[in-house]
């Protein structure tokens, strides 16, 4: 152990990681930062002994590892870790590992010893996803019994395209919802709490049909709370406490996802008297819920059937042709050659 090194419980340099990612990071940076070093927390109280991280060595590293793809954590729901989750969990865990070089908690260059696993083309792609013909149904359901809501405006918004971070980063002041050209200005602001995901480079002007700008409209001068956050800023997705959380948003989508909520018969063969998934901190458990990324994925998806050509999509999105393909659009091979085929035949009259 190095002389230099400054005793600390690992929960307490959580919690100092976590503080320090505000002045740095998204707020779903945080989140997923404090959710999945949680495990790591456990594993040196329950199980590795550690109660000072100046004693962490790269043996440790690795029993955590395997404790880790082995359901060790208490929490977890599955007797093996899918490679995709364990290689997050552990590149987390190498990101704070950083952070504990820094105030000389660990010694130099731990992060180094977190073994990394291998993934696969297949592992680093998400499966969720929703098919973008269930979209629509789910908008008109709220047009036609919520409209001019909070998340009448969240799943208009979410249907652009827009992510999370980028919804709520939105304020009453960036739209321009009168005429026939409304839009959206969407700007990066890190230092009053909202940034955006590829920062500056994700500022972009976005238009919107006369539909949706009637609908952020209808919320304005609606049921939109007369509220500012604690930078003084009037943010559009408003809750009576200020601005909407990211959670909030995710919510809104999984309320809408589970087909008992708009009347429809459950599929899965449950009671809504006594599924779980009805309870409001619970709405997630129900295996037809999406988030709000798979409804980005459907966007997407959508697009390119539309016939957008990938570079549109990839400059209205804010994300490389690359990702698009590989992360997003959720096409099947045979639909996928349908569309290529379709612009090779426009184009040569095959």
């Amino acid at each position: 152990m190095g002389d230099d090194l400054k005793p600390i419980a690992p929960s307490a340099a959580v919690e100092m990681h976590l503080d320090a990612l505000k002045d740095s990071s998204a707020e779903w940076t945080q989140i997923s930062h404090k959710s999945e070093l949680r495990p790591f927390v456990e594993w040196c109280r329950e199980e590795g002994g550690v109660d000072n991280l100046n004693t962490l060595n790269g043996r440790d590293l690795y029993s955590y590892r395997v404790w880790r793809r082995e359901g060790g954590y208490s929490k977890s729901k599955v007797d093996e870790l899918a490679p995709k989750t364990l290689h997050s969990n552990l590149s987390t865990l190498r990101s704070f590992l950083r952070f504990c070089d820094e105030i000389d908690a660990v010694e130099e260059d731990l992060c180094l010893s977190v073994p990394l696993p291998t993934l696969g083309a297949d592992d680093e792609v998400s499966d969720s996803k929703i098919v973008p013909d269930r979209v629509p149904p789910i908008l008109d359901h709220l047009e036609r019994y919520h409209n001019g809501s909070r998340d009448h405006v969240i799943w208009t918004l979410l249907w652009r395209g827009l992510r999370t971070g980028a919804i709520r980063a939105i304020d009453v002041g960036d739209l321009e919802l009168n005429g026939r050209e409304p839009g959206i200005d969407l700007r990066h602001r890190p230092e009053t709490g909202t940034p955006l995901k590829n920062n500056s480079d994700s500022e972009r002007y976005l238009r919107l049909t006369e539909r949706d700008a009637h609908v952020l409209k209808d919320w304005i001068e609606g049921p939109r709370p007369d509220v500012t956050d604690d930078h003084g800023r009037r943010p559009l997705i408003a809750t009576a406490q200020g601005r909407a959380s990211a959670s909030c948003i995710r919510d809104a989508v999984y309320r809408w996802t589970r087909p008992c909520a708009r009347g429809d018969e459950c599929p899965h063969d449950r009671d809504p008297e006594t599924c779980e998934a009805t309870g409001h901190s619970s709405m997630s458990k129900c295996p037809s819920s999406r988030s709000p990324h798979d409804v980005r994925k459907a966007r997407v998806t959508k697009y390119r059937s539309d016939g957008v050509p990938r570079g549109v999509v990839s400059d209205e999105l804010d994300a490389s042709e690359q990702i698009l393909d590989k992360h997003y659009d959720r096409a099947s091979r045979r639909e996928k050659a349908a569309r290529r085929w379709d612009i090779i035949r426009g184009n040569t009259g095959l």
